[in-house]
């Protein structure tokens, strides 16, 4: 079996690799499932959250990208990161400007975050045709004091921060600024170029858990919104119900995706955070996004049934939202 650039298939990660874990450690309380992203370690009365991820598709703000991209794991689980180890990986004609922008990157989108970077590795890798940059970030909670993907619970209601599609379009604006200029506005462009701005929920992450009624975060990263929702439904053994003309889509992701033919749904969205929330909880929590200027939809509701994922159009027709095959940015690169 062949795979599609991006994830390994759900199927696969419950077919070969969670069957390959290692010794079990009765210090380790959250373990590798479908749609969990960070790990769970208790040491004495800390509770320790631990995020791996790799920048792949991107080229422009790898740095900034492998920093932020790895915090937003473990603040979905209410927890600030605090450390982050890296490895980057270089090919064969990489300079020294190469590592020294990558490096700069990292600096500055660590220290904006409070992050402190404590070590890792740097190598010139042969194959490589761009740098690939892997972070592990970790934050230190009081024990117990974190929300993790598996709590979502039926009747909860679905909120989406900020619009989706936020990190391809920042990658695509400034990857393929070459094709989009004469195709795209160019006050446009240069709005979507600076969505890198735009890639850290940690803020949100963090006050929606601090404000109470919270059961459930995760970032849609690879495969978009349309991933992300099924990865936390994955992860809380839940259906879902989402409102298509209530997910925000910002004018610059809608039009770069309409010039690359591709589903901003199932568009690389980091930046983007869904929050399943207690319905009782629901308009505590929308206040006090837009009072740190954060904006933020009702978008659905968790349903009982795993097996009823649906999406409602905009004219009301009910149906399945399929799950991603491949991101679609790796569509969008494909295409000079």
């Amino acid at each position: 079996m062949s795979f599609n650039p991006g994830k390994v298939p759900a199927k696969i990660l419950e077919k070969i690799v969670f069957r390959h874990l290692g010794t079990n450690r009765k210090e380790l309380v959250v373990g590798p499932s479908l749609g969990v992203d960070c790990a769970v370690i208790d040491v004495a009365n800390a509770s320790i959250i631990v995020s791996t991820d790799p920048i792949t598709g991107a080229l422009e703000r790898i740095g900034w990208l492998a920093v932020n991209v790895n915090a937003n794991d473990v603040a979905t689980f209410g927890v600030h990161p605090q450390f982050l180890s890296s490895c980057i990986l270089l090919p064969e004609n990489a300079e020294e400007k190469t590592v020294e922008i990558i490096c700069k990157q990292m600096d500055e989108a660590a220290k904006k975050l409070g992050i402190a970077i404590i070590g890792g590795h740097c190598e010139v890798t042969p194959g490589l045709t761009h740098p690939i940059v892997v972070g592990c970030t970790f934050g230190i909670t009081r024990k117990g004091c974190y929300v993790t993907p598996k709590g979502a619970e039926p009747g909860n209601k679905l909120i989406i921060t900020k619009t989706v599609g936020i990190e391809g379009t920042a990658i695509l604006a400034n990857d393929r600024e070459s094709l989009l200029r004469g195709n795209l506005d160019h006050q446009l462009l240069e709005k979507a170029k600076n969505f890198f701005s735009k890639i850290s929920v940690v803020e949100e992450a963090t006050l929606a858990f601090e404000t109470g009624g919270v059961t459930a975060m995760h970032d849609p990263t690879e495969g978009g919104i349309a991933g992300g929702i099924h990865e936390l439904a994955d992860a809380s053994n839940v259906g879902f119900k989402i409102f298509e003309d209530r997910i925000p889509i910002a004018k610059e992701t809608r039009e770069i995706c309409r010039i690359f033919q591709i589903d901003p749904l199932q568009l690389i969205s980091s930046g983007t955070l869904l929050i399943a929330v207690k319905e009782d909880c629901v308009s505590k929590i929308l206040d006090r996004l837009e009072e740190r200027g954060i904006n933020a939809s009702l978008a659905g509701e968790i349903l009982n049934n795993p097996r009823e994922r649906v999406l409602i159009r905009k004219e009301g027709l009910e149906t399945n939202l399929g799950r991603p095959v491949s991101d679609h940015l790796w569509l969008a690169l494909k295409k000079q």
